[in-house]
Formats: structure tokens, sequence, C-alpha cells
């Protein structure tokens, strides 16, 4: 099913242009329709089998080169974002045994879709998520098929990972932050992790704290300082496996004081208007308290409040994040004391075991 509409909406395409109007003729809609829940169904499926090894033997290779193939030759408005939803399906069921399908998943799904959802902060919606989603499964489950990609794809790997932490999407925003925590875990367990963090780390740091002083990225504090905490603890337990400096260049004993005078000048670059003393707290608490996230994420909240004050805005929004929880919190007791009482809440809004 899923072969035949491919072909149809494929051929259709090419015979027109430009191809993308073409998608909206009720005919091919109705094709792609055929199609999306053909996928939905296939994803529905692999999740819900309890045999990983039919999923790969027998039924993954005929649905990769149905769907893989199509999707990377077809205009962009043609791309099924539920291809994406599908490999993660796959990835998660399979776990590392996905590894051995990697490259060519990545091969036909990745440039072209990064391609798509890069030009903008709002086209292709669920493109992106979808796509993010397909990341963050390959690095929790894939993670070696990153060894095996030649370094300018891991490259834009890599700013495709900033892109998202950095997007003004929460969703996106929030598994870009998750991807990020988990390649960097990821590295630091594996032998090739030097390379990686001599190449990618101080960049990575500094992408962290720009979005930390953004105020649209407030209500992911915590996350944020789950992954700097966890920087900064590579750097102080010397976990790099090398030097972050060029020796012939830089006089420094350590990475620890390399990345404590790196870090102070580049917010003495950001912020000219805080005193060499503050600065100097700041870094020094980032070490200090790297091993307690809560303890670090309110001395990265009283950072952001200085520079708030000195510039005269309300540091009102740092708290987001406990708002919305304290929120969350009194809707699930004022939904508890509602379900207490018999007749407040329509029968078919209460929950299962209570209507029995």
């Amino acid at each position: 099913m899923v072969i035949v509409a491919s072909v149809c909406v494929c051929v259709c395409v090419i015979q027109h242009h430009p191809g993308e109007l073409v998608t909206k003729q009720p005919l091919i809609a109705s094709m792609r329709t055929v199609k999306k829940e053909t996928l939905k169904l296939i994803t529905c499926w692999v999740s819900k089998s309890q045999d990983p090894i039919l999923v790969k033997d027998n039924f993954l290779p005929p649905l990769l080169e149905a769907i893989l193939g199509d999707y990377q030759r077809n205009v962009p408005g043609a791309r099924e974002p539920e291809v994406l939803s599908t490999v993660t399906a796959i990835v998660e069921k399979l776990e590392s045994a996905a590894i051995s399908s990697m490259q060519e998943i990545l091969s036909a799904l990745f440039e072209c879709t990064l391609d798509m959802i890069n030009k903008d902060l709002e086209g292709f919606p669920e493109h992106r998520i979808n796509f993010f989603r397909m990341l963050q499964s390959v690095t929790s489950y894939c993670f070696p098929v990153y060894l095996q990609i030649p370094a300018a794809q891991f490259k834009l790997l890599v700013d495709a990972i900033v892109w998202a932490f950095k997007h003004t999407m929460r969703n996106v925003a929030e598994i870009g932050l998750n991807i990020l925590l988990l390649l960097l875990q990821k590295f630091a367990s594996h032998q090739s992790g030097t390379q990686f963090f001599q190449t990618y780390l101080l960049d990575l740091m500094q992408h962290v704290f720009s979005v930390v002083a953004d105020t649209s990225h407030t209500g992911s504090l915590t996350m944020h300082a789950t992954i700097l905490a966890y920087m900064f603890s590579l750097v102080e337990e010397d976990k790099i496996g090398g030097l972050l400096f060029n020796t012939d260049s830089v006089q420094a004993a350590n990475n620890a004081i390399y990345v404590q005078e790196y870090v102070a000048q580049l917010l003495k670059q950001a912020f000219p208007q805080l005193q060499n003393a503050q600065v100097k707290v700041f870094v020094e608490g980032l070490f200090y308290l790297n091993h307690d996230i809560p303890a670090f994420k309110e001395h990265l909240r009283d950072f952001l409040v200085q520079i708030k004050e000195y510039a005269g805005d309300n540091a009102s929004e740092l708290y987001l994040e406990e708002r919305e929880e304290q929120l969350q919190q009194a809707a699930e007791d004022k939904r508890k004391q509602q379900l207490a009482v018999p007749g407040i809440i329509n029968p078919h809004d209460r929950p299962d075991e209570m209507q029995e």
C-alpha cells in the first residue's frame, strides 16, 4: 500500500511543475492520506511487536526500501513526517540492533529533512518535531553510528542539535537539550570522547550559556543547569582525556584553569556592565556546585537576576518553571477534589476505574 501510494504521488509530482502544487490536488491528497495512515499503522505494529528479530530480519528491509528513496526523492511538500516517526519506532524497538541500517537511514533522511526545516522556525512543524525525536532515539540506542559517519556530516549533526535547543518551539528546544546531554554522556564513556570534547565542548558550552541568558528559554533552566553542571564536572574531574587549549598559544596549568578564564572572558564580553568580582564568584560557583543540580540552578538564576537588575528588566520570568509546576500541581489537586465529590465531573470524563 505504501509503495503503490508513493509511486503514484511521485510520478504526479515529477510530471507536473511545480510539483508542490500537485500535492494539493484532491486525488493526490487522498493518496497521501492513505500513505500517512498506513505508516501510522506500521508504526503502531512495530511499537507493539514482541519479536524484534522478526521486525529486523523480515520487516525492516522491504520497509526501508519502500520509504527511504521515496522520501529523499520527493519534493518537500510531498514528504510525509510519518516516515520519521516510523523510523523512531523501529529504533526504539530494535535498539542497538538497528545500527546496521542507520547509515542507510541517515543518508536518506537527515540532510534533506534538515534542509526543509532550517529555513525558518515555523515551516513543516510535524517534520521538525519528528526529525529531532528520531535523532534522540538514534543517539540513545545507535550512538556507534555517529563514529562511522564523515566528519562533515557529524558537524552538521552537532549544528542541528544546537539549532534545536535554541529553537523558539519549546518542545523542539527540550528535545534538543535532551539530545545534547545524551551525546555528552555517550562520548564521556567512549574512547573517542577526547577528540569530540576538544573539537566541540567549548563551543557547545558557549551556545548553552547563550540560551540560558535568553528570556524566551527560561522555562528550561533546570535542563540548562543539568547540562552545564555535567560539562563543568567533566572538566573539573579531568575526564576530557586531553587538553582543550593549544599549549603553543595558551599558558594554563590544566583544563579547569583554562575553562575558568575562557568562561570569565566570555561573560565579560557579553555583559560588560558586570564587575570582575561578580564574574569571578559566578565562574567559581560553576565548578564548586556542579554536583548539586538544584544549587547549580539557583547559582545560574542568581547570576541572571544580577544581569537583569543592571539592565533594569523584570526578573520574574526567571521563576517561570517553578510557577508552571505550582500551577500543574494545583490543577491536579483540584481534579482530585472534584473526583471525590459525586456529580461534579461528567461520568464520561472520569477515569475508567472510577466508572467501573
